[in-house]
């Protein structure tokens, strides 16, 4: 499976409304199979806000629209998907709440026996890491690239990485085995706009095939 590009949102968006002409961009810019909404400390009104916003951009264009931790916000809010922490809820209470048709990945960290674990409950992906320092989260448990070769020698399920990815850094990731890149400060901070580090990465794919 060719890596794909997996965007996470900045950690607050007061104006969504602004923020959506830097995810045309970014969409503009190559293939992104994902974007996750994850906004920890705003409000529900300040979600449903930015997700009326952004998720129409996204669907239009083919891209899953996954909301972070809230299933109940993904059914009300008719996203792709959910996208859950280890500190959330169990994978079966997510997947009562959003039903069987909408995506579910979830969190494992470093750990092997946390992604065994939600691959056999049915996880659609699981998502390890912090590979490197994070600008949006402190990074507790520092990841190995080696678990990403485990599992994709191992799993069907794909597998994402995450944890402070850029362009500069990511062709081990990739060569690592992770089907999908988790990207936030890594293209919205991008010297050269979101555009130019969508494509840098479609670009890096490419090459790696």
């Amino acid at each position: 499976m060719d890596t794909r590009l997996y965007l996470i949102s900045p950690e607050r968006l007061d104006h969504p409304d602004l923020f959506a002409a830097d995810l045309r961009a970014a969409l503009d810019g190559g293939d992104v199979a994902a974007f996750q909404l994850r906004l920890k400390d705003a409000d529900d009104g300040m979600i449903a806000r930015a997700a009326d916003t952004l998720r129409p951009i996204c669907q239009h264009r083919g891209v899953a629209f996954i909301m972070n931790d809230r299933p109940e916000l993904a059914v009300r809010l008719d996203c792709d998907g959910v996208h859950i922490g280890q500190e959330d809820m169990p994978y079966a209470e997510a997947r009562r709440i959003v039903g069987p048709n909408r995506q579910i990945g979830v969190t494992c960290k470093a750990s092997r026996h946390l992604a065994m674990e939600a691959a056999e409950a049915g996880a659609d992906y699981v998502a390890f890491g912090a590979f490197f320092p994070s600008s949006t989260k402190t990074v507790t448990t520092p990841a190995d690239l080696e678990i990403l070769t485990w599992w994709s020698e191992l799993m069907e399920i794909p597998c994402v990485a995450i944890g402070g990815i850029t362009v500069e850094n990511c062709r081990p990731v990739i060569a690592a085995g992770a089907d999908f890149l988790a990207v936030a400060g890594g293209v919205w901070n991008h010297r050269n706009g979101p555009e130019a580090a969508v494509r840098a990465f479609n670009e890096i794919f490419s090459a790696h095939r």
